[in-house]
């Protein structure tokens, strides 16, 4: 009888004090399987992953995580441990396809379910300005699911850009979907273009760009600002929203908030979407 998780596939591989060790969750990047092994299992990860590999047919790589997200692009290291030798794949979402390297980029996810809400809320002939695009997730799910006019995307990782701009291709999204390379902050101004909605899916230090996102945004728009926040301190991200509009002399009011993903024990990643007017 095949095992029913990966616990249960390793019960004659590893001991019982082992098995108390063990991460059986993972995530799933296309058919990369990304798992964590503690200090304690490292002899044992290639069997874990050999383990894994067997289990799922769909999985064809399993690697492992060396390092957390790291620099300004957030990248991390991971090591093959099973199966091709390869950290590209191709990953579907919300009716589009995505290739890209785990490691060259920045990529989550976790992030599916808010990038579709945040499709299903743009209107019909909207412009949309995605700041840190990365490998155009954001930019793709709206086009494919929403009646938006145009998508804008900025990313600052050379790498990043380019499997952007291959995805948009893939996709056959070249009419709706315009990628610039660069830091927001020299390619906001170039645009000379304001935008009915603002994506900027930066949670981690993503405040310091409010005033930019506060001038490309058209009267009566929506900026829709994430941030990684402990539960007990949401009211924070209305205060970050409150002073930058306080400085940029606009109006606002805040429409909601939504936990979109935990980063860790008791700290979500959180959006606050904000309706902003002259």
């Amino acid at each position: 009888m095949k095992p029913k998780n990966l616990k249960e596939a390793l019960k004659n591989e590893l001991s019982k004090k082992e098995i108390q060790y063990l991460i059986s969750s993972y995530d799933m990047v296309g058919d990369i399987a990304i798992i964590e092994v503690p200090y304690e299992l490292e002899k044992k990860e290639a069997v874990i992953a050999d383990t894994l590999l067997k289990l799922h047919k769909n999985i064809n790589v399993v690697v492992k995580k060396t390092s957390e997200h790291k620099g300004v692009f957030r990248l991390q290291k991971y090591k093959v441990i099973a199966g091709e030798k390869r950290k590209k794949t191709e990953y579907v979402e919300s009716g589009v396809r995505m290739r890209f390297n785990i490691e060259r980029v920045y990529f989550s996810t976790r992030f599916g379910t808010e990038r579709l809400r945040i499709a299903r809320l743009v209107k019909q002939d909207e412009d949309v300005l995605v700041m840190f695009s990365g490998v155009a997730p954001f930019p793709l799910v709206i086009a494919r699911n929403s009646d938006a006019k145009e998508i804008y995307g900025i990313e600052i990782n050379p790498v990043a850009h380019k499997y952007g701009l291959e995805n948009v291709k893939l996709n056959k999204m070249e009419d709706k979907i315009k990628l610039y390379e660069g830091d927001v902050r020299m390619i906001v101004p170039t645009l000379r273009k304001k935008f009915d909605r603002v994506v900027m899916p930066l949670p981690k230090g993503g405040e310091s760009f409010l005033d930019m996102a506060l001038k490309a945004v058209k009267g009566n728009g929506v900026v829709h600002f994430y941030d990684f926040l402990h539960v007990d301190d949401f009211s924070l991200a209305k205060k970050k929203i409150r002073e930058a509009c306080k400085k940029a002399g606009k109006r606002y009011k805040t429409q909601r908030l939504v936990k979109c993903g935990q980063q860790k024990p008791y700290v979500y990643r959180i959006c606050l979407d904000v309706k902003v007017y002259d």
